[in-house]
């Protein structure tokens, strides 16, 4: 890299996050390792410096306009750009919840971090990645999210789900009209496959190492890569 890449990983204090924040940081970029809890992001932030990367803890709560503003001053303030952003950050939310069974409550909690959150942190975050000359957007999707795969009848996904499911797939939706609006930047969702991480109780068979391999790949994508697209490490993913 000529110049230092730039990024932030939102919820990058454990797990995937910290893998994806882990492998941009092995490539050479200065990492932003988002999370909301000041004491597990300072020590994710320094066991990443202790491996050799150069990566700082970012405050960052993206369900808060507050926290998300702050973000954007620190940025704005020490580089005066950002390169990647990667919106890791997401949850779960009372896993499953058949739709018969979802309350506005619980549903609204989910897209607040898992739709509403990655836009309210793209948004903010847009002025500085506009700045870069090679933007790139990464969101982290879920194979459950396709629609095609969810009514295939050769695919079982096991429990109905009623609200995390759906919020991925609703991020799908929004991950796409970004890449038609900002047709200057690469802007993708991603499938980090069945990942042992408390997510899942750690019943995933892939490493959080291994899941985030998709991300990093599409956070540092040439300039003839694709937009627009739901991607795992095995290639497209259908929406």
């Amino acid at each position: 890299m000529s110049e230092q890449t730039i990024a932030l990983v939102t919820g990058a204090n454990k797990g995937i996050g910290y893998e994806i924040a882990a492998g941009l940081g092995a490539l050479g970029a200065s990492v932003g390792v988002g999370a909301r809890d000041a004491e597990r992001g300072e020590e994710a932030a320094a066991k990443l410096r202790a491996n050799g990367a150069d990566a700082f803890f970012v405050p960052l709560d993206v369900t808060d306009d507050e926290s998300v503003a702050a973000a954007v001053a620190l940025f704005g303030g020490r580089f005066g750009r950002l390169d990647v952003l990667v919106n890791n950050a997401g949850i779960a939310g009372a896993w499953p919840t058949a739709p018969s069974a979802a309350t506005p409550a619980g549903l609204r909690e989910v897209l607040d971090t898992n739709v509403i959150g990655v836009v309210r942190v793209t948004n903010a975050m847009l002025p500085l990645l506009r700045r870069s000359a090679r933007p790139r957007i990464v969101n982290q999707s879920s194979h459950l999210s396709s629609l095609t795969l969810q009514t295939s009848p050769d695919v079982d996904f096991g429990d109905i789900d009623g609200v995390y499911m759906p919020s991925k797939t609703f991020l799908n939706a929004v991950t796409v009209q970004y890449a038609k609006e900002l047709t200057g930047m690469k802007v993708n969702g991603c499938c980090p496959g069945y990942v042992a991480t408390d997510f899942n109780d750690f019943h995933g068979h892939e490493t959080p190492a291994n899941g985030a391999k998709i991300a990093i790949r599409l956070a540092t994508l040439g300039d003839d890569g694709p937009t627009g697209g739901l991607f795992d490490d095995a290639g497209t993913v259908p929406w």
